[in-house]
């Protein structure tokens, strides 16, 4: 399974939209070095206010590019960085991937997969209705989230624009993503 890096973003304030850079360094147990959600114990501000010594599963944030373009066809402007992810990538399906899914970016970075990225109201901030269309229902009325997965660095490295993107599932059963 392998893909490519569209886009890599980061912001030094917790905002919706990230500035898209020409490289991120990924630092091991910490995220993205110089964004506001990186660090070894959770940074989402909502969260924080209750479990500030708690793990951070949400270091980095991963988005397929594919959302943009079907964003895009429902009549939306949205670009790489604009709903907060820090990398863009084309080609996997982040999606499907089971939780414990170690995701190689370019020579050095691997980022291991935590968790579905749980849409918020911030969504309908950006643009109206941005929400309700990365959320679907399957036929079995389950809610499907769309906007992207979230992960811990295992591994650190610069990640560029144009670089591979390569997954490795785990071994074992896979367990399936659920909102972190």
């Amino acid at each position: 399974m392998g893909g490519t890096v569209e886009a890599v973003s980061r912001s030094p304030r917790h905002r919706f939209s990230k500035e898209v850079v020409d490289r991120v360094l990924l630092v091991q147990g910490h995220g993205v070095e110089g964004d506001a959600h990186a660090g070894a114990t959770i940074q989402h501000r909502s969260r924080k206010r209750w479990r500030p010594n708690d793990p951070n599963p949400r270091q980095v944030h991963l988005l397929h590019a594919e959302l943009l373009d079907l964003l895009r066809d429902k009549g939306f402007h949205v670009c790489p960085g604009d709903v907060g992810e820090n990398v863009l990538t084309r080609g996997v399906d982040l999606l499907a991937l089971p939780r414990g899914a170690r995701v190689r970016l370019g020579d050095d970075a691997v980022v291991e997969v935590t968790g579905l990225r749980n849409p918020c109201v911030q969504m309908d901030r950006f643009q109206d209705g941005l929400m309700e269309a990365v959320l679907r229902r399957t036929d079995d009325d389950e809610l499907e989230r769309l906007a992207g997965v979230m992960g811990v660095v295992v591994a650190g490295g610069e990640v560029r624009p144009g670089d591979a993107v390569r997954v490795e599932l785990p071994e074992g059963e896979h367990q399936p993503l659920k909102p972190v």
